[in-house]
């Protein structure tokens, strides 16, 4: 199973899970989270599950900058509802990340470890993604810009190619490439640009 070399060269994420720990799943409830983590949950990398890694990992880093983040405290509000453009990929990965569950989720133990009701939808919010910190209430708001990351203006006519059902494989390995540069830029050139990931 190969993936691109670039995966291996984004930032982890690691947190304490206070669930895994109770369970005996991980030691001291310490879970590290690849970019291909997110990847492997969403089948594809793209633009959006890039971004929505990123813009993860900067909210966790300013809620909790002295401090090992806590997977399952946080609820994360969206100002879209799920199924609108690309809202619910991007919940999925936050979901990874923070345990944060809709109404699926975990209900916990005897009240402790719930996970239920922690990812919000349709919430007025100034940016597109709140995310609150339960114990000590402080919050973040999120919205991401990758608009100043332009994909290769190549990628678009091979597209339309592939779409239309041309089988040409080295138009599609062209397009591959050209597509996941993009997720690369995004990634490893702007990890820590405060263009693309806002937070308020």
């Amino acid at each position: 199973m190969a993936f691109p070399s670039f995966f291996s060269e984004v930032p982890p994420i690691v947190l304490r899970d206070p669930l895994a720990e109770f369970l005996g799943a991980a030691d001291g409830g310490l879970i590290e989270y690849r970019y291909v983590d997110a990847v492997k949950l969403a089948g594809h990398s793209c633009p959006t599950v890039a971004g929505a890694y990123l813009l993860t990992s900067r909210v966790l880093a300013a809620l909790y900058p002295d401090e090992m983040p806590e997977r399952g405290n946080l609820l994360v509000d969206f100002r879209d509802v799920q199924d609108a453009g690309v809202t619910g990929v991007t919940a999925s990965i936050v979901g990874l990340l923070t345990g944060a569950a809709g109404s699926g989720g975990f209900k916990g133990l005897a009240g402790y470890f719930s996970r239920y009701d922690l990812l919000r939808f349709d919430v007025r919010l100034a940016g597109e993604i709140r995310f609150t910190r339960q114990d000590s209430g402080e919050s973040r708001t999120a919205s991401l810009q990758l608009g100043g990351i332009p994909a290769d203006p190549r990628m678009a006519p091979l597209l339309q190619r592939l779409l239309s059902g041309e089988r040409d494989a080295v138009v599609a390995e062209v397009f591959a490439v050209l597509w996941q540069d993009r997720v690369r830029r995004i990634l490893i050139d702007h990890f820590e640009d405060p263009e693309v990931v806002i937070l308020k």
